[in-house]
């Protein structure tokens, strides 16, 4: 278990100590929440959007913390506060220098991972294929900002050989260049290029050239793996003097995949070549994206001189969780639970998934896609009309998704008979007992929507009714996902 000597918090932070501690004082956590601290905890007073963490400092005193990191301005102006405190001039600042200072220490090969979408595939991806010849420390959940790429940085083991670390660079120019100055990674990845978030950031242009940042920031002798099925991607190649993996389908690959076939949930098998050599290889993710999951994680195995057992060993591991959750539903139908976020590549391979499974009908619940901008009513009407070719009964969730209905209506007009349902936000409750209403034996049903939507809690209450009906949850489901 990590923990932190208060001479090295302050040799990282560059802070200085105000208040009597004990000699040789060690935090066994540091937290950013006031509410979650514990006794002998070390409380970050980091300033968010919407309030500064300086003034919940009392709070984490009362807590049981040791001592605080606040701003020198704050501290000042509460000199009665009954804490030991190391000053800084801002503690946003000061806990990404003590993140560079703890990496610098540990001394780990960086990988960082970016892209619009896919990032924590791939990173759980490559840290299990990895973790064959490494031990191998990847940040947690999706702490992929300024904030939650440092937090990364200081939890890692003292061992660590490999940090497999997230990259947001979502909102603005400089983002990524921030993080990589703060992680240095050796080996950058990027897994695409698609308008998400464009609503912040202007054009396509402008997402390209924010993720183009990771590359700019490898040394010369670092690696960068690219998706070279991605034309913005692959051009990134011209902006780095680093060694340059390509992995996709396309024949111009260093790491790619051909004559791809699937079965159902049981996982997808293609033909692999790493370049004169070709393998035929099954693994245990589903779909088209499954097998963009594996061929990043080869391609960087590859990168890393990895025998071809080594890395397909890591790519079976129980233990490669990506996001994407197979668990049963009410009256034995399948749910597909893929909540955590959506975009419209990401929904239309959601969807491609659910076509390539063999099933009594195909259900989908989709719930809007968010900060498409000026692009929002087209790319609804793109997800509409794929969906309306291949789900038996669509169920949409939020007010830009009503396009998405009436696109799969038009399709029910012309070809099919499907049944379509659509639900404003806050009408989950709806949704779920229509589901429990109609849902029948050998059903499959993917549930997919973006973030702030928060399905997952459809997805819950299904699960408690199949609980309550007396069946159980495989604990390891396998996972893709985006």
């Amino acid at each position: 278990m990590t923990r932190y000597r208060l001479k090295d918090v302050l040799a990282g932070t560059g802070g200085e100590l105000r208040g009597d501690v004990p000699s040789g004082l060690v935090f066994p956590r540091f937290e950013r929440d006031a509410r979650q601290i514990q006794s002998g905890d070390l409380y970050i007073a980091v300033r968010g959007e919407r309030f500064d963490g300086n003034d919940f400092t009392p709070d984490a005193a009362a807590n049981g913390a040791a001592a605080a990191i606040v701003s020198r301005a704050w501290a000042d102006q509460h000199p009665d506060i009954a804490l030991p405190l190391i000053l800084v001039e801002d503690t946003t600042v000061a806990l990404q220098r003590w993140a560079t200072w703890r990496r610098d220490r540990i001394d780990p090969t960086v990988i960082g991972v970016t892209g619009s979408i896919g990032k924590t595939s791939a990173k759980e991806s490559i840290s299990a294929v990895l973790g064959q010849i490494r031990r191998v420390y990847k940040s947690p959940g999706s702490y992929n900002n300024e904030i939650g790429l440092p937090y990364s940085l200081l939890e890692a083991p003292d061992d660590t050989e490999v940090m497999v670390l997230e990259m947001g660079g979502a909102y603005a120019f400089g983002e990524l260049t921030l993080l990589s100055g703060i992680a240095e990674p050796e080996v950058g990845v990027v897994t695409n290029v698609y308008p998400v978030h464009l609503e912040r950031m202007g054009s396509i242009e402008a997402i390209a050239e924010t993720k183009s940042e990771l590359v700019r920031a490898l040394p010369g002798d670092g690696i960068a793996v690219l998706n070279g099925d991605d034309a913005r991607v692959r051009a990134m190649a011209d902006l780095t003097n680093a060694r340059v993996v390509f992995y996709g389908l396309g024949p111009g690959n260093h790491v790619r995949a051909d004559s791809v076939t699937t079965d159902g949930l049981k996982g997808t098998g293609f033909w692999l070549t790493i370049e004169d050599d070709r393998y035929f290889v099954k693994v245990p993710f589903v779909g088209a994206h499954g097998v963009q999951v594996a061929l990043v994680a080869l391609a960087v195995g590859y990168a890393f001189g990895m025998h071809i057992s080594e890395m397909l060993t890591g790519l079976q591991d129980p233990g490669t969780q990506v996001r994407l959750l197979f668990a049963p539903g009410p009256h034995g139908s399948e749910l597909i639970d893929d909540t955590y976020n959506a975009s419209t590549p990401s929904v239309l391979s959601a969807l491609g998934l659910l076509e390539d499974i063999s099933a009594g009908r195909r259900v989908a619940v989709l719930g809007e896609m968010r900060e498409l901008g000026r692009i929002s009513e087209d790319e609804h009407r793109v997800v509409g009309r794929r969906a309306g070719a291949i789900v038996d009964l669509l169920i949409t969730y939020g007010e830009a998704a009503r396009v998405v209905a009436e696109e799969a209506r038009l399709m029910a007009d012309k070809d099919r008979q499907i049944a379509v349902h659509s639900f404003p936000e806050g009408e989950k409750d709806a949704i779920v007992e229509l589901l429990q209403n109609e849902l029948q034996a050998g059903d499959v049903v993917l549930l997919k929507g973006s973030r702030g939507l928060a399905m997952e809690t459809i997805v819950r209450d299904l699960r408690s009714d199949v609980s309550h009906a007396g069946r159980g949850v495989t604990a390891n489901s396998n996972r893709v996902g985006s």
